[in-house]
């Protein structure tokens, strides 16, 4: 858009808010009530039942996910929405592999005679993808900075050297740069994400990856790393000519790295200084990894759940609005220290997956259906690192091109009403004009997510559909709480982030003010309808680096 000039781009402005009000400002008192049905009490009453103990905290192949799956299911069928998964059902089949590493290993750094073995779950985790049962790491330690090759930025941590059977060590993150055009400012990109870092060590060749964590960069604490990636570990089944997966993708904390780089007569801030920087180089550290990852594995049939709601349109009904949730979450730990051994998920994510059931129930309500149809989705094993919705994304039941948009929701506001509401991603398509409208309405305002640099967009499942090219939003709840002074929204997540967040104190708690969510609900409700009524499709904005995916797959006349 920066393209254009100035007076082209306000006049653009004017003509996408004064369209976004005209919707906004005619739509039917029959709408407008279907909204209003949604409420807090109703969302609280699921929030609590999918967050229950009896829920096992809602892990892939569990009992826990026989129950969620049969809940929602059951609530999709209640609601008149018609079954889209496989064979007339509304379950879709997410083929997975379970893989639980033995936590009895070490993590040994050799260097001639010296050694350093690094403590399980204190030092390190470890965790490989590959279907054996004995997989044993053993390479030469070299340093890729932060493990980017990102052309469009001039930018190659690797230099063409061949790291073929090596054992890589990364920061987190992208480079904290002052330079505001590389890597998006503060705002991470996909480079940041340990996916990322993980699939290039692949495709270079490496054999296993070294991955130091900082609780700031990262954007969450040890405990979170420990909690999320000890235990069984989900992954989709490989199939047909399985691609080569690394030996090894482990997480070693700051201090346990800053004693390896010094067993390598390195100091570890002097070599993150030097990676900040495009002339970096790869630095061998003269040391040697070894460890053995004994695994045990078992096949899952894992489920996404699908709700449609046909459209009225013989058009467009067969084109579509996908809205998103994720049911699953870390289920329960049996070596878990302390009584409570069980990841209830409530915040993350029986909130989302509640938040579907009233946008169903409120969809459902309407006298009629809008244009385009709209399609519920609950996709399992998010937390895996989105698997059900990159199946779905890989295996759709609607054809992609036809998908028009996918609203997600992860994490819904648990304090209250608030001024705004967070759009993560701001500014990635024009959904996000058509919110602001919806928002203003509303007398509220959408604003940017306040922490960028820890990724969220990345993070959430929307993010699978964007890479296919789908025009996608995922908002988020707002900061500015009505009656609370200033910061206390932000004091809120943080405390959320360091107490809740993967821990199995993440329960239900009867004191949640959920009208903030109904809001925004409401808010999400407009927005998919009136995407489903009008002619005009979403697109991404000039610049966005899913908006050549998407021109390929849908052209715009």
């Amino acid at each position: 858009m920066n393209r254009w000039n100035g007076s082209a781009y306000l006049l653009f402005s004017m003509v996408l808010v004064i369209s976004a009000c005209s919707l906004v400002g005619g739509r039917s008192q029959e709408v407008r009530d279907a909204a209003a049905s949604i409420q807090g009490a109703d969302l609280a009453e699921h929030v609590r039942n999918l967050s229950d103990d009896e829920m096992e905290g809602r892990g892939p192949g569990s009992h826990g996910e026989e129950m969620a799956i049969a809940y929602i299911a059951d609530h999709f069928r209640k609601a008149g929405l018609l079954p889209a998964g496989d064979d007339g059902t509304f379950f879709q089949e997410v083929p997975l592999v379970g893989i639980t590493a033995s936590s009895n290993m070490t993590l040994t750094l050799r260097r001639g005679d010296a050694s350093l073995p690094l403590k399980y779950g204190e030092d390190f985790i470890a965790v490989t993808r590959r279907v054996e049962r004995r997989v044993g790491a053993v390479g030469d330690l070299l340093f890729v900075g932060y493990g980017t090759q990102a052309p469009e930025y001039n930018w190659n941590d690797y230099k063409g050297v061949d790291v073929q059977g090596m054992v890589l060590v990364m920061l987190v993150n992208d480079p904290p740069l002052e330079d505001e055009t590389l890597f998006k400012g503060r705002a991470m990109t996909y480079y940041g994400r340990w996916t990322y870092k993980y699939e290039q060590a692949r495709k270079m060749g490496a054999d296993g990856v070294i991955l130091i964590h900082e609780d700031e960069a990262a954007g969450y604490p040890w405990g979170t790393v420990e909690n999320s990636w000890s235990g069984e570990q989900f992954h989709l089944r490989p199939s047909g000519k399985a691609k080569r997966e690394l030996r090894m993708e482990s997480w070693v904390t700051y201090d346990a790295a800053a004693r390896i780089f010094e067993m390598a007569g390195l100091d570890l801030e002097e070599q993150k200084k030097a990676a900040v920087s495009r002339s970096f180089r790869p630095v061998p550290l003269g040391l040697r990894a070894h460890t053995t990852i004994t695994n045990s594995f078992r096949n899952v049939d894992s489920k996404n759940v699908l709700g449609l709601l046909e459209g009225s349109d013989p058009v467009l009904k067969d084109e579509y609005v996908i809205y998103m949730a994720h049911w699953d979450h870390l289920g329960k730990n049996p070596a878990l220290e302390g009584e409570d051994k069980i990841f209830n998920g409530a915040y993350d994510n029986a909130t989302g997956t509640a938040g579907l059931f009233e946008l169903a129930d409120a969809f459902a309500g309407l006298p009629t259906s809008p244009k385009r149809s709209v399609l519920f989705l609950a996709v399992t094993a998010e937390e895996q690192g989105l698997l059900g919705s990159k199946h779905y994304a890989e295996n759709p039941i609607f054809p992609l091109a036809d998908t028009v948009a996918v609203i997600n929701m992860d994490g819904l506001n648990v304090w209250g009403r608030t001024k705004d509401m967070v759009v993560v991603g701001l500014g990635n398509s024009d959904l996000d004009d058509d919110l602001r409208a919806i928002t203003a309405e509303q007398d509220r305002e959408i604003v940017p997510d306040s922490e960028p640099e820890k990724g969220f967009f990345y993070r959430s499942d929307q993010f699978s559909f964007a890479k296919k090219g789908v025009p996608s939003l995922y908002a988020d709840p707002g900061i500015n709480f009505i009656g609370r002074p200033e910061g206390w929204g932000m004091e809120q997540r943080e405390k959320y982030t360091a107490e809740n967040y993967h821990e199995p104190s993440d329960e239900y708690d009867p004191s949640w003010d959920l009208t903030g969510a109904a809001e925004d609900l409401q808010a999400l409700f407009f927005l998919g309808f009136d995407v489903a009524q009008r002619d005009r499709v979403p697109v991404w904005s000039d610049g966005n680096e899913f908006k050549m995916i998407r021109d390929r797959s849908r052209p715009i006349a």
